[in-house]
């Protein structure tokens, strides 16, 4: 069975973010169902909307990198009880000029972390908002709000409890089932 291209956005630009770290673990333990790829966002300008009509070339890579994709999984912390500033400002610049969005149509999960005890659930529901409404991306039902312990994972991005191992191997399965039903007449419209 062919693998389904994942973009997998980070909300983060922090160096040791625990979100990329979950991410890792994530791509790891769905390998077999994605070829994944971390979509790179902290190198973007603020949006400004005078400058979508020459686009900078980091924003032009963005949105190739998502229409390239099958599927995106949104990995992120909670700043503020909302979705981080990076974060935002990409779904700004790939989500315009109105009707030319890269996000539109695309199946999408969304995922974080934190040490606390709702492992960034506000930010996940504001960013479900955003994405199904805002967007018009498909966004995958369930939540997954992970809290951050230090031994979640060990130091080859494998999850340490069985448990939470589990939940988040039939998350993905669940996203994967998902992007199957956009992912075939996505390749046939392409041929």
């Amino acid at each position: 069975m062919a693998k389904y291209k994942l973009g997998i956005v980070v909300g983060s630009n922090r160096r040791d973010s625990l979100n990329r770290k979950l991410a890792e673990a994530l791509a790891k333990l769905s390998a077999d169902k994605f070829d994944s790829k971390f979509l790179k966002i902290d190198d973007l300008p603020l949006y400004n909307q005078d400058d979508e009509a020459d686009l900078p070339k980091s924003v032009a890579r963005l949105k190739a990198e998502i229409l390239a994709c099958d599927g995106i999984l949104f990995v992120t912390p909670e700043h503020n009880r909302t979705i981080p500033a990076v974060l935002k400002n990409a779904l700004d610049w790939a989500g315009r000029p109105y009707g030319k969005g890269a996000w539109t149509g695309k199946p999408a999960a969304i995922t974080g972390t934190s040490p606390g005890a709702i492992g960034a659930g506000i930010a996940q529901q504001h960013l479900r908002q955003v994405l199904g409404s805002g967007l018009a991306m498909h966004v995958m039902g369930g939540e997954a709000y992970i809290s951050f312990k230090p031994d979640l994972l060990d130091a080859s991005s494998s999850f340490t409890d069985q448990t939470t191992e589990g939940f988040l191997a039939a998350y993905m399965d669940q996203f994967a089932t998902l992007v199957g039903r956009f992912a075939p007449a996505r390749h046939a419209a392409a041929a």
